[in-house]
């Protein structure tokens, strides 16, 4: 099938090269031309396992290909997948101008019928206005339809090649057969695609996001509350996932979520929210939590070291906001090394993938080390943000030598404690 995706950030990126690589022949289409030169190049602008070679082969075999002619692109395509952003407005509602934007440039466009598939993530109701502002712009028959993403930064291309479930927001039964076919390949064995009427289809993604939002701040408020009696938090998440009706996700206390979803999502239910008269005191609250986890974490750097910390250098482990990824969006590591600078402390920074989306946040506020151990060299402390696999094993006694003072602040529960305080550690955790 031809298929343009318009879009080529995280989304549009990872949806292009996996429907070319089912054997559909795609024209991914973004009119950013220094990253279409970065494509045509084989620079990926975004850094996501398997995601490279899966672009190279599928250009390799002429199955994908990059452009900025977005009406050639939509002549020649039956299906037009919608992947542009949607960022978050001032009031937390989501940003469509964009969507409606490329809406308009694919009526214009158009030379037959369409099927136009909302991939972004977008409000209840957005397929609608999306429809409404085709149908002033051609005479051509189409379909709108809502197929929203669940792509897990760090695995979004296994995610997509071998999906949970595919859901699927059609009013028409000849897009919901059109869409059913791209899909079908996708699932050699059983069929976990569900269709649906499309406002179900556009709730289901903010609902899904926001559930497991809620999972993360409902973990995190148990783990203070656990430092409170004297519990231990991470006994508590074992005993609570082995229960069949809870399950082993998203309940690991730290630093709270952050990322270009969760987050925007889950402002962008409160806002809908508040448009229909509806209180979302549970979303509410998730988001709230959420934000004054930072302020825990920060709290027990306070309270060893003081709320004045001129004079003092901390190691930084881990910028982006998890690991697998180089994205910055609402990373922990902001608000907390924001804070840090303001009270007078340097910064020695490492993650292995996010320098680049770190310096449009931090300039050069920081020092950005070119290894994990060369940040904890004259430090008077390490800061684990994120939680890369090499940060999961390091050297203890080299650590230990290279920091002014063995003080470790783990925002990700990395370490055993009993085996730091052997090696003469001051270790503090999330939840203990």
């Amino acid at each position: 099938m031809n298929i343009t995706v318009i879009g080529t950030g995280y989304v549009g990126l990872v949806a292009g090269a996996c429907l070319a690589d089912m054997g559909n022949e795609v024209i991914c289409v973004d009119n950013d031309s220094k990253k279409l030169e970065k494509l045509y190049n084989g620079i990926i602008p975004i850094y996501e396992p398997g995601l490279e070679e899966l672009v190279k082969s599928n250009v390799l075999e002429n199955r994908l290909s990059f452009s900025a002619d977005l009406d050639s692109a939509v002549k020649n395509s039956e299906v037009c997948f919608i992947a542009v952003g949607t960022p978050q407005g001032e009031d937390g509602s989501a940003d469509l101008q964009y969507v409606f934007s490329v809406a308009k440039s694919i009526a214009k466009a158009m030379n037959g019928y369409k099927v136009i598939v909302d991939k972004s993530t977008v409000p209840v109701g957005t397929a609608q206005k999306v429809t409404e502002l085709i149908k002033e712009n051609t005479t051509y028959p189409f379909d709108v339809v809502s197929n929203p993403e669940f792509l897990k930064q760090g695995n979004a291309v296994d995610d997509f090649l071998h999906p949970d479930r595919v859901i699927i927001g059609s009013n028409s039964e000849k897009a919901t057969k059109i869409m059913q076919d791209i899909y079908a390949p996708f699932f050699r064995t059983g069929n976990r695609i569900i269709v649906m009427d499309v406002k179900s289809a556009e709730m289901t993604k903010y609902a899904s996001n926001s559930f497991l939002a809620t999972k993360i701040s409902f973990m995190n408020e148990i783990a203070n509350l656990c430092e409170k009696v004297g519990a231990d938090a991470e006994m508590v998440r074992v005993g609570m996932s082995t229960d069949s009706r809870i399950g082993n996700k998203f309940l690991f206390p730290g630093l709270g979520y952050g990322g270009s979803c969760f987050p925007k999502d889950v402002k962008a239910l409160i806002k809908t929210g508040q448009d229909y008269g509806c209180d979302m005191s549970i979303i509410s609250a998730t988001d709230n939590v959420n934000k004054n986890q930072r302020l825990v974490f920060l709290n027990k750097i306070y309270s060893v070291f003081g709320k004045n910390l001129n004079g003092k250098t901390f190691a930084v482990w881990g910028l982006a906001f998890k690991p697998k990824t180089n994205d910055m969006r609402e990373a922990p590591a902001i608000t907390i090394i924001n804070a840090l600078l303001a009270a007078g402390a340097k910064i020695k920074a490492y993650d292995p993938k996010a320098f680049d989306s770190a310096k449009v946040y931090f300039n050069d506020k920081i020092e950005y080390s070119n290894s994990a151990y060369s940040a904890l060299e004259d430090a008077d402390a390490l800061l684990l943000l994120t939680e890369w696999n090499e940060f999961r094993r390091p050297d203890f006694d080299r650590m230990k030598n290279l920091l002014k003072q063995p003080v470790i602040f783990d925002g990700r529960n990395q370490y055993d404690i009993t085996r730091l305080q052997e090696k003469g550690f001051e270790y503090y955790q999330i939840g203990k």
